[in-house]
């Protein structure tokens, strides 16, 4: 169990770093025309297909990867002393981890697809990019309240078990809420929920590291006399 706690650490950390990389890349480096017209944006997509495909496959793909190891160890870590809540945690974290990874997928399949008509129908090519940005919005970037449930009970499953700090747990509540009130849509809400994630994350993973669970100790069996 230890080895799986430590690799649940390590699998938050990359969850926070990925975070982190997103939010720069994005607010710093990303400079989307928005404002061009449709073979203009276009041709700005095609010049950086591959760049946001990478990015795609670390922000879904690889995010979803993560969190699937991550699901598990704090299952294992949390389901002795609270089984109803940690399976059910489960069960929206194994759920988030699915609608993440099909979310990556969509958006670089899209993206070829998209980028493949627009040398033929701009207009045609940006009604495509429309409905996969909508779609990968819903399952994986805009709505947070699948994310949002697994976060909130787990953190509840693991105050009742005494695992972790309470002040990560509460943390954990905090975030798993503002995750849930994504489905009001208001960016802010979105952004506390990432920026809260990315903290319970880096926090959570150095704790999962340093202060992993003992082994049960082994009894010692006298010899028979």
């Amino acid at each position: 169990m230890n080895s799986l706690q430590k690799i649940g650490g390590v699998a938050a950390l990359f969850e926070a770093a990925i975070y982190i990389s997103a939010f720069v890349f994005f607010g710093a480096v990303w400079e989307f025309p928005a404002d061009a017209n449709a073979v203009q944006q276009f041709t700005f997509l095609a010049e950086n297909q591959l760049i946001l495909s990478l990015l795609n496959l670390a922000m879904y793909v690889l995010f979803g990867i993560f969190l699937a190891v991550l699901v598990l160890a704090l299952y294992q870590r949390v389901k002795d002393k609270a089984p109803a809540l940690s399976q059910l945690a489960s069960i929206f974290g194994i759920v988030w981890v699915g609608l993440v990874i099909a979310s990556g997928m969509i958006a670089n399949i899209g993206l070829g697809v998209a980028i493949e008509i627009s040398a033929d129908d701009p207009k045609q090519a940006m009604t495509i990019w429309l409905v996969i940005n909508t779609l990968v919005e819903a399952l994986g970037g805009g709505n947070e309240i699948v994310g949002g449930l697994w976060v909130l009970l787990l953190s509840i499953a693991a105050l009742r078990a005494n695992e972790f700090p309470k002040m990560l747990n509460y943390l954990g509540v905090f975030v798993g809420l503002a995750g849930i009130l994504t489905i009001y849509p208001a960016e802010i809400l979105t952004e506390v929920f990432g920026l809260g994630q990315i903290l319970w994350f880096a926090w959570l993973g150095v704790h999962m590291l340093v202060k992993s669970p003992a082994l049960p100790e082994a009894s010692v069996v006298e010899p028979a006399r």
